[in-house]
């Protein structure tokens, strides 16, 4: 079997590691613990292809410890039996992880006891968010690492590293082909070492130009995962540059959401949006949004992207307000915390002190509504950012006042 590009330039130590530099540099903790030959359990995430088994290997290897690798997915019960008893006759024994979010409660409930007295030390590796996807009783044992994405520079040195050990013969590669696979990459070093493996021997004589890397795949690695941070991000990215009124940076998030097909989250984020963070500075961008949405329902993709590009843009510069819903929140607070009070009697249900202010000039007349302990509590505070809620607040102060 040949072993993949990626599996032979893996380090046997944390200086070859690349990037991480905010975990394996200079006076930095896991630096640190590996020179003080101490381990402790731990958990690393980030997305794939960044060194997360990278970095757990090189590891163990510098510390010359045993240790053995399980899928939290693939292995079963059994296979953790085996292990535990091999970490019984060593009387310890290091147990690198893969896809640890994954783990069950059996296989949960068999290593907690060992990870509790120290037999077992786990490095568990994850592309999912640690403090949502993992089992308390499993993160509470473990320290937790976040691994940051390589940027193109770092890849661009892994490129080079391959080169200087000569694993091909006749390699060769301009620089602008590097840069092109670092961009191609987009920060997962596992991608760029098969991307730059396949050029490699699809030529005659290990000469590699962007032409041929074109012809293997021109479109950059996107981390999409639907069931996996990437995805949430996306989308936290995309409200928030709405929120902002950056209409570039909200193109550009929709536009990966787009190119992922996932329209449903597109239609519940911008209906979110058009009441969360326009609100009652534009009331008419909901209709609009719902208008958008079944357009893009008739139409489908490809060309949903048109009414969706419109519609973003046109939220991303509309006038914003949350005073509605932090109004609500207010109230809602306010319940949670018991703060509550009878019904005044004259708008009960049978009530015959209740004023009808329909028979009132201006269809409006002074009365308590609030319960006795809430009558000056105010929840709606208005916003001036758009002529709809200044005349809103300018009916709300003259009611108020009366």
């Amino acid at each position: 079997m040949n072993e993949p590009l990626a599996i032979t330039m893996r380090p046997n130590n944390i200086d070859d590691v690349i990037g991480q530099k905010h975990l394996l540099g200079e006076n930095k903790i896991l630096r640190n613990l590996i020179e003080n030959n101490k381990l402790f359990s731990m958990i690393l995430y980030g997305k794939p292809g960044i060194g997360k088994t990278t970095i757990a290997i090189a590891i163990v290897k510098q510390l010359n410890l045993k240790y053995r690798m399980l899928n939290a997915v693939i292995n079963n019960k059994k296979d953790f039996d085996i292990v535990v008893e091999e970490a019984k006759m060593y009387n310890g024994l290091i147990v690198i992880m893969d896809e640890i979010h994954r783990l069950n409660k059996d296989k949960q409930d068999l290593l907690l006891p060992y990870l509790e007295n120290g037999l077992i030390t786990l490095i568990g590796m994850t592309t999912a968010n640690p403090y949502h996807k993992i089992n308390p009783a499993i993160r509470s044992r473990c320290q937790i690492f976040e691994l940051k994405p390589l940027n193109e520079n770092d890849i661009i040195v892994a490129i080079e590293k391959v080169i200087k050990k000569k694993i091909y013969k006749n390699l060769k590669i301009d620089e602008d082909s590097k840069k092109y696979i670092a961009k191609l990459a987009n920060g997962d070093l596992r991608y760029a070492y098969n991307l730059l493996e396949v050029a490699y021997y699809s030529t005659k004589d290990g000469k590699i130009n962007i032409d041929i890397i074109k012809n293997i795949n021109s479109k950059p690695v996107s981390f999409y995962d639907n069931n996996e941070d990437g995805h949430y991000d996306t989308i936290s990215a995309f409200q928030k540059s709405i929120r902002g009124s950056d209409v570039n940076a909200s193109l550009h998030y929709l536009a990966r959401l787009i190119d992922a097909e996932d329209l449903d989250i597109i239609y519940r984020r911008m209906t979110v949006i058009a009441y969360e963070d326009i609100g009652l500075a534009n009331p008419s961008i909901g209709p609009k949004v719902d208008a958008c949405i079944n357009a893009c329902e008739r139409l489908g993709l490809p060309e949903a992207r048109i009414p969706l590009g419109d519609m973003v843009i046109e939220m991303a510069l509309s006038p914003k307000s949350n005073s509605g819903h932090v109004a609500l929140d207010n109230a809602l607070n306010d319940i949670r915390k018991g703060n509550t009070g009878p019904v005044p009697n004259h708008i009960k249900t049978n009530s015959f002190d209740y004023k009808y202010p329909h028979d009132y000039p201006n269809s409006y007349v002074k009365q308590q509504y609030l319960p006795d302990n809430l009558v000056n509590k105010k929840y709606y505070i208005p916003k001036t950012t758009s002529k709809y809620e200044q005349a809103l607040k300018s009916v709300y102060e003259k009611i108020e006042s009366s």
